[in-house]
């Protein structure tokens, strides 16, 4: 395991980046730095944000160079300052050079995913309601992104099509009905599956309950239309609030009691950090 990922699946993406950076090799590298060469790599933060993906760029540098010497400053999940200093990494001049921009893409992009779960987080202080991410990811990338809103503070919701029922709009569209698709689902699911289903109207909600849903999942409704569900279902399902949230109104929605918000933005709209590389000869 990579810090609570499968090391196989971490190696084979980051080969994959290897691959599509190198190309038929670092060109630039190989002319003009000798292959004895050693030096010292250091992570800086530009800008305060929380880090992740340290475990993964520790891997980068081990798979170009076996042999490197990898500090890490600080755990991922940590809020660092503007200028603070991450990690360090020693070892030949040429594979420091050749995965630094891999290596940066992928603290970047982790650390933006966990820095703006953070922020979301942050404004559900006190209050009960749990934050999820979706699968509104990048393609290839599910297993970091969704390990990153976890270093921010955040809940996973399902992996993928496999370890969970979401029952959608278009499923509804197919099925008939919420309450044919949810029967179908309840008859059909493994053992201690719940069953999760899109509700657009309190009239949807009550159809849900009625057929016996698991979960609610109010979609793309007004922080009043919520708080009225919430009244509505008197605890006989879980509620759970998607579409349209956004840092500005996630607390009004929470403070309607639901009981779980997902937000695609952590994954799909995080924008990448500023985190710098400095590479001194040894």
């Amino acid at each position: 395991m990579v810090s609570g990922l499968p090391v196989q699946q971490v190696r084979r993406i980051i080969s994959r980046a290897l691959i599509e950076d190198l190309g038929n090799g670092d060109f630039t590298t190989s002319l003009t730095v000798p292959e004895t060469a050693k030096a010292r790599g250091t992570f800086y933060s530009k800008q305060p944000l929380v880090v992740a993906g340290l475990p993964v760029v520790a891997e980068v540098f081990r798979m170009l160079e076996p042999d490197c010497v990898w500090d890490a400053a600080i755990s991922d999940g940590t809020d660092v300052p503007a200028d603070g200093p991450l990690a360090r990494v020693e070892g030949k001049a040429a594979a420091l050079l050749s995965g630094e921009r891999v290596a940066l893409n992928f603290l970047q992009r982790l650390s933006g995913v966990a820095t703006a779960t953070r922020n979301f987080k942050d404004q559900l202080r006190g209050l009960k309601t749990e934050l999820l991410d979706t699968r509104k990811t990048t393609p290839g990338l599910r297993i970091l992104e969704k390990y990153a809103v976890r270093m921010g503070g955040g809940t996973n919701h399902r992996m993928g099509l496999d370890d969970a029922i979401l029952i959608k709009n278009n499923h509804i569209a197919i099925a008939g009905s919420i309450a044919a698709a949810v029967e179908r689902a309840r008859a059909g699911r493994q053992a201690g599956m719940p069953v999760e289903v899109e509700v657009r109207t309190r009239r949807d909600l009550e159809e849900a309950i009625t057929a016996g849903a698991d979960i609610a999942l109010l979609d793309n409704m007004t922080a009043n239309e919520v708080a009225e569900c919430v009244t509505l279902a008197r605890g006989r399902v879980l509620l759970e609030v998607s579409g349209g949230v956004s840092l500005e109104n996630i607390r009004a929605y929470a403070e309607t009691g639901i009981d779980r918000i997902s937000v695609g933005a952590l994954t799909h709209s995080a924008p990448a950090v500023d985190i710098n590389f400095l590479i001194e000869r040894l």
